[in-house]
């Protein structure tokens, strides 16, 4: 059943939440899912900025993957990758098809700053295009991004070709991009987008969470 959001008046959005949480983590040298900042796991904070919108999540993960506790989320659901090894491409097939909404909310595990009022505007743009993602400058965010059902068909040749990247395709659907200075409105330090992959990373946003986020 869909569910209106805030604003829209003419269209009635089935959305569901989807965290691709696969990835290997080589750049930090272990699952990086597992790292804990201010005193939660990356996922657990993902999940928890997500459960305010009532949608159901689903968690994408590779086979042979151990995801920490995830407790007090009724609403969601492990599923793993049907094309295994196929990187992030392989994980958003994988929830779309695992999923019962036409539109999908796909972030990463490891974005431990999500914005909700901006990911609400991107779901609210969503109604009319294929895929509703960030832009800042040249640099896209394809792993903070609304996909619509429709990218299934699109994704499965592109995996099938052996061709992994997931902007390869922006060429095939209805693309919205959400522009800086709409990001600007929500989210000025562009927290949203940061996303940790190295030990570095994983510091900076310790510190970033006593700096921008507690009082």
């Amino acid at each position: 059943m869909g569910v209106r959001l805030e604003g829209i008046e003419k269209h009635t959005l089935d959305i569901t939440c989807v965290v691709l949480a696969g990835g290997k983590g080589l750049r930090l040298g272990r699952d990086k899912v597992q790292e804990t900042v201010d005193n939660s796991n990356l996922l657990q904070r993902v999940l928890s900025q997500l459960a305010p919108f009532n949608r159901d999540i689903i968690i994408v993960t590779a086979g042979k993957k151990s995801l920490p506790q995830v407790n007090g989320y009724q609403r969601s659901r492990i599923v793993t990758d049907i094309y295994p090894g196929k990187g992030a491409l392989g994980g958003i097939y994988t929830g779309l098809a695992a999923s019962d909404s036409q539109y999908n909310l796909v972030v990463a595990c490891d974005m431990p700053f999500l914005n909700q009022a901006l990911l609400r505007y991107m779901m609210e743009l969503s109604a009319d295009f294929d895929l509703v993602v960030p832009r800042l400058g040249e640099l896209v965010e394809p792993l903070h991004a609304v996909y619509a059902r429709s990218c299934l068909a699109h994704i499965e040749r592109l995996l099938k070709r052996e061709n992994l990247e997931v902007r390869a395709l922006f060429d095939l659907v209805e693309v919205r991009y959400v522009e800086s200075d709409e990001i600007d409105r929500f989210d000025p330090q562009h927290l949203s987008f940061f996303n940790v992959n190295t030990e570095a990373d994983l510091e900076k946003a310790r510190q970033m969470i006593m700096r921008y986020v507690k009082p």
